[in-house]
Order: structure tokens, then C-alpha cells, then sequence
């Protein structure tokens, strides 16, 4: 469900910006950075608080534990029967309460990201 690979181009923070940009005059190289991201997706049941997502998504800063993350974005089951939305970029992360959906998804993009600790992270 998570094919948003497309949008980083509007917000590389990851600092690798320059290396498309040399090879960025007609505007298709692009599908390389398949190659160079990878996503991390799963589905979860589990209940989170706002402070919880809130503390996961400064957590993701932390490049040299779980990789550099370029986004975040999901929806998961909060405690008081809530759903919590999160979207992450760096240094800007958004959390909201807002409609229900049928199961939480967690969706994570970003370069030499740690699977692994992802998701201890969301308890996963």
C-alpha cells in the first residue's frame, strides 16, 4: 500500500539531494532511488498512546540505530479507543487523532533503514 517512494524528491533531507540532482537535466533518473530507499510496512493491532507515537517518531531521529528515515506515516488503534494518524519527516512530525480504520498500519521509508529495530520500536 506504501508506494510512496516518488515523494522524497520534494523533501530530501537525507543529504544525499546532491547525488540526483547531477543526473537530474531531463528529469527521468529518478527511478533510481528505488535502489537507494527501501520501505518498511506491517499491519498491527496493537493500541498506542499520542505520547507513545509522539516519543516513537523522535526516537526515528536517531540515524545511527534505525538508518536515516525520510518518512513515517501511519494509523494505528489509540488506548481510549481513538485512531492516531502520524506522518513523519524530519524534524517535522505531525500527530493527530482523526477517523477510524479497519486495522493499524505503520509505513516506513527511508536509507539503510534497521528493519529490526523499526520495529521493536512500534513494539511490532
Amino acid at each position: 500500500h506504501c508506494g510512496h517512494h516518488h515523494e522524497h524528491d520534494e523533501e530530501c533531507h537525507c543529504g544525499h539531494h546532491h547525488e540526483h540532482d547531477e543526473e537530474c537535466h531531463c528529469g527521468h533518473h529518478h527511478h533510481h532511488a528505488e535502489e537507494v530507499f527501501s520501505s518498511w510496512g506491517t499491519e498491527t493491532i496493537n493500541k498506542y498512546s499520542i505520547d507513545e507515537i509522539t516519543n516513537i517518531l523522535k526516537e526515528l531521529m536517531d540515524e545511527h540505530k534505525y538508518g536515516i528515515i525520510l518518512r513515517a506515516k501511519g494509523i494505528v488503534c489509540g488506548e481510549n479507543g481513538e485512531w492516531i494518524h502520524f506522518d513523519y519527516v524530519p524534524e517535522e512530525p505531525v500527530v493527530r487523532t482523526g477517523t477510524p480504520d479497519i486495522t493499524g498500519r505503520i509505513c516506513v521509508i527511508g536509507s539503510h533503514i534497521n528493519n529490526d529495530e523499526i520495529a521493536k520500536l512500534f513494539r511490532i
